[in-house]
C-alpha cells in the first residue's frame, strides 16, 4: 500500500465535482523515474524551479568533484548518491510546488495503485468526507513558554533526588 496526497485548488469545496477536474495525486515514497532521469522528470511534471535546482545541484556536484580531484569512479558514486537524494525528495518537491501554486494538500489516501487512489480520493471528496485542514494559529496566539527551567530529559523526576 502506498500513500497518495490529493492536491486541489484552495477554493474547492468538498462534495462538488468542479474541484476534481484539476486535481493532482502525488504518490509518497521513492521515485525511480526521478532517480533515473533527474531534471527531465521535473520538467515533465512542469516543476521548473525544482528542475533548475536539481540541475544546479548536479552541476555543483560535478564541479566540486572536479576541483577535489576525485577519480571517475568516485565522481560516479557521488553523482549516484545525489540522484538517490533526488529520487527520495522528488515527491516532496512536487507537493511543495503545488502548495506554492495554490493547490495545498487536501486529503491523503492509502491505495495499491494510482487508479485505486483516484477512485478513493474522488469518492471521499464527493461524499464530503475529506478532512478539512485546520487553520494554523498565528504566532501572536501561540502559548507562552513554561516558566520552569528544565535541565535534562525528565525535569519532573529531578526534584525527587
Amino acid at each position: 500500500m502506498r500513500t497518495y496526497t490529493l492536491h486541489l485548488d484552495r477554493d474547492a469545496i468538498a462534495g462538488e465535482a468542479q474541484g476534481l477536474e484539476r486535481a493532482h495525486l502525488v504518490p509518497d515514497g521513492f521515485s525511480w523515474t526521478a532517480f533515473a532521469y533527474g531534471p527531465l522528470w521535473f520538467l515533465y511534471h512542469r516543476l521548473w524551479l525544482a528542475a533548475l535546482g536539481v540541475l544546479a545541484l548536479l552541476g555543483a556536484t560535478a564541479y566540486a568533484g572536479r576541483m577535489a580531484g576525485l577519480t571517475p569512479f568516485a565522481g560516479f558514486v557521488v553523482t549516484l548518491l545525489v540522484l538517490v537524494l533526488v529520487g527520495l525528495e522528488a515527491s516532496s518537491l512536487r507537493r511543495w510546488t503545488y502548495a506554492r501554486r495554490g493547490r495545498p494538500v487536501r486529503d491523503a489516501v492509502l491505495a495499491g495503485s494510482l487508479e485505486e487512489a483516484e477512485m478513493k480520493a474522488a469518492t471521499r471528496w464527493l461524499d464530503g468526507a475529506a478532512p478539512a485542514r485546520p487553520a494554523l494559529a498565528p504566532y501572536g496566539n501561540a502559548p507562552a513558554r513554561p516558566s520552569e527551567t528544565a535541565i535534562g530529559m525528565f525535569p519532573i523526576s529531578e526534584g525527587r533526588r
